[in-house]
């Protein structure tokens, strides 16, 4: 008999249903997926709970939908989720683990948001001696806090207002102002209106006149925002939806963003352009340009991306050809958000981020771009600018500027402040290098010492020289360990380490006379117990002989107006010319060693003198030991004053 025929019909029935149930969950999580994919985050929210209300337990689920209610700004929701989706796994990657805790500082539990970001720290080895938790990130952030007085626009509408820039004497950002206008569409990703630019009028006491869409063939059925223009106000860069038509008619097609370009003419925005660096399988948008107007900086997530927004920049030829973009690179993007960037005429950066820390959501940060396009110290330009919500979208002119915000109390779900800066942003990451330099026995200071800063790399980073108080003073990067050498000529020079972290480093010296008075003729060799010797039959520069020179470097660092001949010599063992050219061979690498610590080549004269110069009896066929044969492979250096 067929055991299987004894199961109970109600258990057959009960599988069934659980089979059918199991099925019918994967086709909606597949149809959630498609709709995720599409960023239609509407309609994927809709279902997506549908499944976890029905009991279905996932970190795919839970993952997606903290994702879209955290790409939406509802972090109360996005903190949940993620909530069930740590009681699943811990083992994910790190960005969820700043997700969550920017999430959590949102809605206002620092102490999980704190917990959660040092986790994160941990995780993304971005730990350090200055940010050792999150804690030190906050203490960080509050002293460029309080720079700022800011206000709501008076252009505000109850939808989305966001992302200003300057056209001459206008404000030109987008809106939904225009929502309620029969037959206007909404967006899959928010269920909002799709956004359109307008502009804005700035009186002459800062108030913003009443709100007109631009003119021409700008604004169409899909998003437009984020608009740049030149400094003539003759050409725009702007975002817009992909509008390429679909190869496939079927086929529903992620809809991306682009940057487009426009002329005015006739006071309407025409030839719109769809630039090169545009693709159909990525998004570029947020354009900004570079001063000079030969570089744009912008936003994308396009292959090679090391986030899930990145900043790029491209140069712009003046026939307004664009080359290869470039990543910004680790120093700006991170495996979060990157976005809005902004440029001052400084060539000041100013961008939005989730990935690095801040008060929550998307914080507005600040980074100098150097004359060799390396960046300064990226700092958060602090409250009241930035707040525990999404804070975006920073332009300037002047000490007056605009963010968007989807803080509490606005019109809005996004909205426009305005703000006045009183105060222009810390370097917090520097710290404070100073002293005193004095003589050792009359306690009287020193002027015109030599301060000089090495890095950890041994490279110079600055050299000084004291005041007449014999005071010097540098600022110098608070991560980074320095060791500094005080010189001046006549004394004996000291060094001192200086330790990274610190925000202040006193460092003073006291410094000896040198007694010994050198003359011409002198060998520098004898008279500071300089003792450099060769290997047989070798000429290149030993690691005992590299510390003996450090003193002739010295010497002559503090004695500027000397000049030295060097002068090498061997051992009586081989044949003599042999020996006279192994000589010239050390006479020239003791050089190149002295010319290699920075010592000028033309202070610097050589000879060799093979075995013509012995120190004792060892010469040709005479028995010596190797300690007495040693004595003869030496140099010497001679004093020779400039004349």
């Amino acid at each position: 008999m067929n055991t299987y025929l004894k199961i109970p019909c109600t258990c057959i029935l009960i599988f069934f249903v659980s089979v059918l149930t199991g099925l019918g969950q994967e086709v909606k999580l597949d149809r959630a997926n498609k709709k995720y994919q599409e960023l239609a985050y509407i309609d994927a929210s809709e279902i997506y709970l549908d499944l976890a209300e029905s009991g279905y337990r996932s970190e795919e689920l839970f993952r997606k939908l903290g994702n879209i209610y955290y790409f939406n700004a509802k972090y109360v929701d996005a903190a949940n989720w993620y909530k069930e989706l740590f009681s699943l796994t811990e083992n994910l990657e790190p960005i969820y683990y700043l997700r969550y805790s920017q999430s959590l500082k949102a809605i206002g539990d620092e102490g999980l948001s704190i917990h959660w970001f040092n986790i994160y720290i941990k995780k993304n080895g971005i730990v350090n001696e200055t940010y050792g938790n999150a804690i030190d990130y906050l203490k960080i952030i509050e002293e460029n806090s309080g720079r700022y007085i800011i206000q709501a626009a008076k252009i505000n509408s109850t939808g989305v207002d966001f992302g200003a820039s300057f056209h001459g004497k206008k404000l030109v950002f987008a809106s939904t102002q225009d929502a309620t206008k029969a037959g206007r569409r909404l967006s899959p990703w928010d269920g909002l209106s799709f956004l359109d630019l307008f502009e804005s009028a700035i009186s002459s006491d800062g108030s913003l006149g009443t709100p007109t869409k631009l003119k021409g063939d700008v604004n169409t059925k899909y998003h437009e925002s984020s608009a740049v223009f030149t400094t003539d106000g003759a050409t725009m860069y702007f975002t817009r939806n992909n509008i390429t038509p679909s190869k496939n008619k079927r086929k529903q097609e992620v809809q991306h963003l682009k940057i487009y370009r426009a002329k005015l003419k006739n006071g309407k925005w025409t030839d719109v352009e769809d630039l090169s660096i545009n693709g159909d399988d990525y998004s570029n948008a947020h354009p900004v340009l570079s001063p000079t107007e030969d570089k744009m900086y912008f936003v994308s997530d396009r292959p090679g991306s090391l986030g899930f927004t990145d900043i790029y920049s491209v140069s712009i030829s003046p026939e307004g050809i664009l080359d290869n973009p470039k990543n910004l690179g680790t120093k700006i993007n991170t495996k979060g958000r990157e976005s809005f960037p902004f440029l001052s005429p400084d060539n000041e950066l100013y961008f939005s981020s989730d990935g690095h820390y801040g008060l929550g959501g998307y914080d507005i940060f600040y980074v100098k771009i150097k004359e060799d396009n390396s960046f300064g110290n990226l700092l958060n330009v602090g409250k009241p600018l930035n707040s525990s919500f999404d804070d975006v979208a920073f332009a300037i002119m002047g000490n007056n500027g605009y963010i968007s915000s989807n803080r509490p109390n606005g019109l809005g779900h996004d909205d426009i402040y305005s703000f006045i800066e009183t105060e222009k942003i810390k370097d917090v990451l520097k710290s404070r290098v100073f002293g005193v330099v004095t003589d050792r026995e009359t306690k009287e200071p020193l002027k015109d010492a030599s301060i000089t800063l090495y890095d950890e790399g041994d490279n110079i980073f600055v050299e000084l020289k004291t005041d007449e108080k014999g005071y010097y003073e540098s600022e110098v990067d608070i991560n980074t360990s320095y060791i500094i050498k005080a010189e001046k000529e006549k004394y004996e020079s000291k060094d001192a380490y200086s330790q990274k972290g610190q925000k202040e480093r006193e460092h003073n010296f006291e410094l000896d006379k040198n007694v010994i008075d050198i003359k011409a003729g002198d060998d520098i060799a004898k008279l500071f117990n300089v003792v450099i010797y060769f290997d047989l039959d070798k000429s290149n520069i030993r690691p005992d002989a590299a510390l003996e020179l450090e003193k002739i470097v010295s010497v002559m660092k503090l004695h500027p107006s000397i000049n030295i001949d060097v002068r090498s010599h061997t051992d009586s063992r081989a044949n003599d010319m042999y020996n006279m050219d192994l000589s010239e061979r050390r006479a020239k690498s003791t050089i190149d060693y002295l010319i290699t610590r920075g010592i000028s080549k033309t202070r610097l004269t050589s000879k060799g003198y093979g075995e013509s110069q012995l120190v004792n009896h060892c010469s040709n066929g005479v028995r010596c030991t190797k300690a007495e044969h040693q004595l003869n492979r030496r140099s010497e250096f001679i004093v020779e004053f400039k004349k």
